[in-house]
Order: C-alpha cells, then sequence, then structure tokens
C-alpha cells in the first residue's frame, strides 16, 4: 500500500512527553499484576437451526438481563475487572488529568424561541449541561438543571421542543441511559409544570401545532422479555391535547393499519403541513403530507417505497422543498407544488455534486454543507437555488449548525477538528460574516499538534481516506502508541472532532487515527451500500489495511497498536480482531453488535437489516454472517489481542447480551497472557446522556488498559 494523498490539515492540542521504550523488549507487561480467575460461567445446551445447519449457542442464558444467575454473572465479571484496572499504578494520575482537562466551562450554540434566546451550559465537572435562557440583556437564569433530576445524574435531558411562540415547552428525559422517554410539558413563560407526564415514548421528537398540543412517537412496551431487551416492532404517531390524559392520546398514523417500524413527524415552520417519515429499516423512507389549514385533510402519502431517502426542508406558501437521494445518491434539493406532488414534477434547487450534500436552513437560506473528504464546505443558497457566497471557515474540519428560524438575520455555527477545540461562531446572514462567539477553555495548546490526510488502498484497491493525529516532531519508528478508531455503517460519517480523552494518548507521544471505512456516508450512499450485508466485509477489510498502513509507514507497531469503536464499531473491532487477531495489541469493543445471528431479536434491531441482513434472509446470508459474526467467529486456542469489551446494563438500543455472551466465549477460547475483561457500567445506557463522572471513569480504565498492555509507562 502507498500514500497517493497526503493533506497537512492544521495543528492543535497539548504539549506531552514523548515515550521511548520500544515495545521488542516487553515480553509480559502484566507480569507485576494478578488477574483474577474468570467466572466460571456456566453453559447450556441450546442448539438453532438455519437452513439445515446446526448453531450451538451455549450462552443464551446471559441474554436475559433480568435473571438471578445474569446479574451474578455480572457482578463477577465487575469484581475481576476492578481487581486487574486498580493494579495499573497510574490509573489514578490518568483519571485526575482528565479530571483537570474536562474541568472547563462547555457551551451550546444559543437558539431563539418567542422572546428568549436559550443555551446550554456545563461549568466544567458538572453531570449533565444545564439548559439557560436570557431575555434580551438581562443576564441568563437556569431554566433547566438536569443535575437535580436525580441524585446521581444519571437522569439526562434527552430533549426539548418550544410551540411556535415559545410559550410552551415539552422537554424528554431518559433515565439511567435508556432510550425509553418521559415527557414533561411546561408554562415556558413562567417555568411551571402543567398537565401530566407522559410516559413510554421512545425513538421520538415532539412536534407541536399550535398551543394545542403536539405529536409523538412511541411503541408498546415489549409483551415478553423485560423492557430493556424485548422487540419493539412497530411504531406509532399521537398526537396529545394538552389538558387531556395520555390514554386518551389520538392515533394518527401506524399501528395495524399502517406497520411501520419508526415513524416521525414535524411541522412546517408556518405550521401548514405535517410531514410524516415512516420507513421499517435504518435506510430509505417513506413520505406523507398532511395540509392542517384544511380542516378533515387526508394524509397523502407522496413516495410510497422505502429505497431512497425523503425529507422536507421547508416550504414557501404551496412550494415544498425537498431533501433526497432520489437519482441523486450524494443527495440533491428539489421542489414541487402541493398541488403536483409527483416526481416527474420536481425541480432541482441544488443538484446532486461530487461531495455528499446536508442542509438546514435559515433567515430564509439554504445552507448546503458539503462533505469534503470527511470535512466541511459550507454554501449559502437562496430559495430559487441561488448560490450567494461560499462561507469562510476558521480551518479544516467539522461545522454544523446553520439552522434558525425564517426570520433571523444571524445564526450560530460551531466548528472543531481533532486538534482544533468546540468554537461557537455567530454568523451575519446577510452579508457572511463569522464572528467567534464562545471558544472552548481547554488547556491546551494547538500549535504543538497537527492532523494529516492520508489515502491508502484497502484490499481491492478501493482508496481509503483516514486522518492522522499526533504531537509535531514525532519520530516515525514503529514504536508509537496509536489508536486506530471507525465506525463503519449505517450512512455515519466520522468528520474530524475534538475530544478531551484524546489528549490522554496525544500529550504521551501517541496517535490517533480515524479511518473513514464504507458503510459510512463519506461519499454518499454508494459508499454505504459498498459495505452493507454481503458487502459487509469490506468495512473490515478497510479497517484491516488501515491498520497494517499505520505499521508500515511506521507510525507504529502491532505491539503498540489498538482499535477501538462503539456499536456498530464494536461490531467492527470484533470482527477485526477475529479476523486478524496477531495484528493488534488491545481491542476496545463498546456496546457493540457481536451476534449477528440474533441481533434482530432485541428491542429495534429488526430495523438494522439494511445493513446486515439476518440470519433467516436465506442460506448465503446466513453463512455471510455466521463467518464474521464475532461471537461465533473467535476460535478456540487463539492468542486474541488484550480485550477491555464496555457496555451498560441499560443499553435498550444493542443490548448488553451482545457483549455478555462475547466476553464469555473470548474468555473460554482464547488462549495467552493477555487478559480479557468486560466492564459492565451501572445506570447508564447506550451513551447518550451520560454522566461526565461516568465518562471519565471508563475513559481512564480505558487508556490505563492500553497503556498497560503496550508496555507503556504514563508520565503526568
Amino acid at each position: 500500500m502507498k500514500t497517493t494523498t497526503r493533506i497537512l490539515l492544521c495543528a492543535t492540542l497539548l504539549v506531552a512527553c514523548n515515550n521511548e521504550n520500544p515495545t521488542s523488549e516487553i515480553i509480559n507487561p502484566n507480569k507485576d499484576i494478578s488477574i483474577m480467575p474468570y467466572p466460571d460461567t456456566k453453559k447450556t445446551e441450546t442448539i438453532d437451526t438455519y437452513f439445515g445447519t446446526q448453531v450451538t449457542d451455549p450462552y443464551r442464558w446471559l441474554e436475559d438481563d433480568m435473571a438471578e444467575d445474569t446479574k451474578a454473572w455480572v457482578i463477577q465479571e465487575n469484581e475481576v475487572t476492578k481487581n486487574y484496572l486498580s493494579q495499573i499504578p497510574y490509573r489514578n494520575a490518568i483519571k485526575n488529568r482528565l479530571e483537570n482537562l474536562w474541568n472547563y466551562e462547555k457551551f451550546t450554540a444559543p437558539y431563539k424561541e418567542g422572546d428568549f434566546t436559550y443555551f446550554s451550559k456545563n461549568d466544567g465537572l458538572q453531570n449533565q449541561y444545564v439548559l439557560y435562557r436570557q431575555k434580551g440583556e438581562e443576564n441568563a437564569k437556569v431554566f433547566l438543571d438536569p443535575n437535580k433530576f436525580s441524585a446521581e445524574g444519571t437522569t439526562s435531558l434527552a430533549g426539548i421542543s418550544f410551540s411556535k411562540d415559545g410559550s410552551l415547552a415539552a422537554y424528554q428525559i431518559s433515565e439511567g441511559g435508556s432510550d425509553w422517554r418521559k415527557a414533561i410539558i411546561l408554562n415556558a413563560i413562567e417555568n411551571k409544570i402543567i398537565g401530566d407526564t407522559l410516559v413510554d415514548l421512545k425513538f421520538t421528537g415532539l412536534a407541536w401545532k399550535g398551543n394545542e398540543g403536539f405529536y409523538y412517537s412511541s411503541y408498546d412496551k415489549p409483551k415478553e422479555g423485560s423492557t430493556l431487551s424485548g422487540l419493539t416492532q412497530y411504531h406509532k404517531l399521537y398526537f396529545h391535547k394538552l389538558g387531556t390524559p395520555q390514554s386518551e392520546d389520538e392515533l394518527i398514523f401506524g399501528g395495524d393499519k399502517t406497520k411501520r417500524r419508526y415513524i416521525d413527524a414535524t411541522l412546517t415552520e408556518d405550521e401548514r403541513f405535517l410531514i410524516i417519515t415512516a420507513a421499517n429499516t435504518t435506510s430509505g423512507n417513506e413520505l406523507y403530507i398532511q395540509d392542517l389549514s384544511k380542516p378533515d385533510s387526508p394524509i397523502i402519502n407522496i413516495i410510497n417505497n422505502f429505497e431512497q431517502e425523503y425529507y422536507v426542508l421547508d416550504n414557501q406558501g404551496e412550494t415544498l422543498f425537498i431533501y433526497t437521494n432520489l437519482n441523486a445518491p450524494n443527495y440533491r434539493v428539489v421542489s414541487t407544488s402541493i398541488d403536483n406532488l409527483g416526481i416527474e414534477n420536481w425541480k432541482d434547487i441544488i443538484p446532486e455534486t461530487e461531495d455528499v450534500l446536508n442542509v438546514s436552513t435559515g433567515g430564509g437560506k439554504i445552507f448546503a454543507n458539503y462533505l469534503k473528504d470527511a470535512t466541511s464546505l459550507v454554501q449559502q443558497y437562496d430559495y430559487s437555488g441561488k448560490l450567494e457566497r461560499n462561507i469562510e471557515l476558521p480551518a479544516v474540519g467539522t461545522a454544523s449548525g446553520f439552522s434558525a428560524k425564517e426570520n433571523e438575520t444571524e445564526l450560530y455555527y460551531s466548528f472543531t477538528s481533532h486538534i482544533y477545540p468546540p468554537t461557537i461562531f455567530k454568523y451575519n446572514i446577510n452579508n457572511g460574516e463569522s464572528s467567534e462567539y464562545k471558544k472552548a477553555g481547554v488547556d491546551f495548546d494547538p500549535s504543538l499538534y497537527e492532523s494529516e490526510q492520508v489515502f491508502y488502498e484497502s484490499k481491492d484497491g478501493t482508496k481509503i481516506p483516514m486522518i492522522i493525529t499526533y504531537k509535531k516532531g514525532i519520530e516515525l519508528n514503529g514504536h508509537n502508541p496509536t489508536l486506530l478508531y471507525g465506525y463503519g455503517g449505517f450512512n455515519v460519517s466520522l468528520t474530524p472532532t475534538f475530544s478531551v480523552s484524546n489528549i490522554i494518548l496525544l500529550e504521551q507521544g501517541g496517535v490517533y487515527a480515524v479511518a473513514n471505512i464504507r458503510g459510512g456516508g463519506e461519499y454518499g450512499e454508494k459508499w454505504h451500500v459498498a459495505g452493507t450485508k454481503m458487502q459487509k466485509q469490506n468495512v473490515f477489510d478497510d479497517f484491516i489495511a488501515a491498520a497494517e498502513y499505520l505499521i508500515e509507514n511506521k507510525y507504529t507497531s502491532s505491539e503498540k497498536l489498538a482499535i477501538a469503536g462503539g456499536s456498530n464499531g464494536g461490531l467492527l473491532v470484533g470482527a477485526a480482531m477475529a479476523q486478524r487477531p496477531e495484528l493488534f495489541k488491545v481491542a476496545l469493543p463498546a456496546v457493540g453488535v457481536l451476534d449477528m445471528l440474533r441481533y434482530n431479536k432485541f428491542t429495534a434491531g429488526a430495523g438494522w437489516s439494511f445493513d446486515y441482513g439476518t440470519a433467516e434472509d436465506s442460506k448465503e446470508m446466513f453463512e455471510y454472517l455466521i463467518k464474521y459474526s464475532p461471537y461465533h467467529a473467535i476460535k478456540q486456542g487463539v492468542s486474541y489481542p488484550a480485550t477491555l469489551i464496555t457496555t451498560a446494563d441499560h443499553d435498550d438500543r444493542v443490548v448488553p447480551a451482545h457483549s455478555f455472551k462475547f466476553a464469555a466465549r473470548l474468555q473460554e477460547y482464547h488462549q495467552g497472557e493477555n487478559p480479557v475483561l468486560i466492564r459492565i457500567e451501572t445506570n447508564a445506557g447506550h451513551g447518550a446522556g451520560k454522566p461526565t463522572d461516568k465518562i471519565i471513569e471508563e475513559a481512564a480504565d480505558k487508556w490505563a488498559f492500553m497503556f498497560q498492555n503496550m508496555g507503556i509507562s504514563y508520565k503526568d
């Protein structure tokens, strides 16, 4: 493999010490640490048959997260893990450093609702961000403090929606990280709770219709299994009328008549049109519209298939503006009339280009945020499709935001990169000028670090971009501790983002690499599809090739290379370590999808079938899945990397059973001195809303585990 392009991005991060300890001298980095025996995990005679092939699943019992024997197993595994981590001599020093780094004021971009401007702020180490508001030039006051929602800081604010005039609000809370939500309604002017609390909401926004009430979506609670792991099948869209009990909420769409797994509702800003998207998987959706200005107007189907994606951005009177990848894998914006909704009448407003398009609106303008090799390029258009200007960004990185109400003359956006701490800018929509609004106060010197983008060849010759970040002047001698991160799925793009946690690695002379592998959205739907179903192996090949590139170009060596990823990225790590165990020293699969034969049996997992396929689809699909499924692909008697699996007891998106079963089998099959541990967080979920103290604890454990198994001596 060779580098075809090297693009210097920008330089940023914090001063640190270099490590010069050659790994070749290390025989057993854990010789001074005693590892408790792994639990004697019982095995049961559980056998499934797929197209005539029998598959044993001896750890099936761990899928029952409410069972007493599962709870006992979790306690035992956590005891082993905690005992090991507590013996790492510098683990507390890493934690202290993280606390110091994290302890600075953090802000989100402001937005206006009625007469108030709202923003969120964290004083430094608060477990949850606090929502503030201010009127004009008055001092900002606390509006909602999620740190008071629960004693442990584990109940988080999971979204808030205001009525158009800003006088009413409804906010969602998540308890213990669960995807199940409660909605609490406020008189926003007086900041007082009104009406009943709505319960059992999931995967939903809240769309206000005047001051009458709002639309929301949810599922029936599972009848089998626990509420955290039970299968959720069909979404239902309801309208809640203020002052009435939730039991009387009107079913608007879905249910038995229109069975869809995901349903979402929004209103155009003028509140004339109700827009409904409906889907059965995470890719592709139907589109429906209802004209609320006409009494008893029907819900009209605009698109009746799930082959592409369609979202109504805005309207101007009778004209709708739609963002879609129909006949445009990199997306485009089209317009059409409410009287001529057929796709044959759609007119390009912003045509497809070679770069992937994301869009937002504000101040009567359309903002086109393009992905140019996984970094942002932003342009401003009017509603006729006329390009008004390219927006000058402070560096090469990721810009987000560019959203405001139609009557606003300014908006706010955020900019970041791997070496550019998140900074909020105020943007004048009329003249295109940006000014710095809030700069991150992290203890960090950008001039000492740099990021570069390289393009390497995967197994089939496809060129893959990767951004590599490190301290300036680093010696490419193959001895640098390196963390390779990836995702590779669900059309998700990994764009440059600053991480306080990563400073720990970089200031120790380490390297952080992010590979933009197939399955993601960095180059549009073609790039996504190239990493789905029976092309999923491309994702793992791309990731393995990234590791080989880092080794061949002397950034690191196999003895100093760790891999990490979460959720679908946890699958990536599990598959990569199963296929090439000798290539990596440390593996950090987080909240991973690790049993590919049964992922669709839990919560909303069936909706992931566009990316994965299911074992029931066909004999060919079953054979493809079982070959790379991490739980099934690990082999007895093989030496695997030092592995720290992380999950949480309230993860009801990727249920912890995936990690439980994988850990049990890996501990059984692994041969060698590398530890295989599982860290199971309590009162936490898939990641969103996790308290700061839990984030810091987990980060400290991961870095300590990685450094320990690479033979790195952490230096203050």
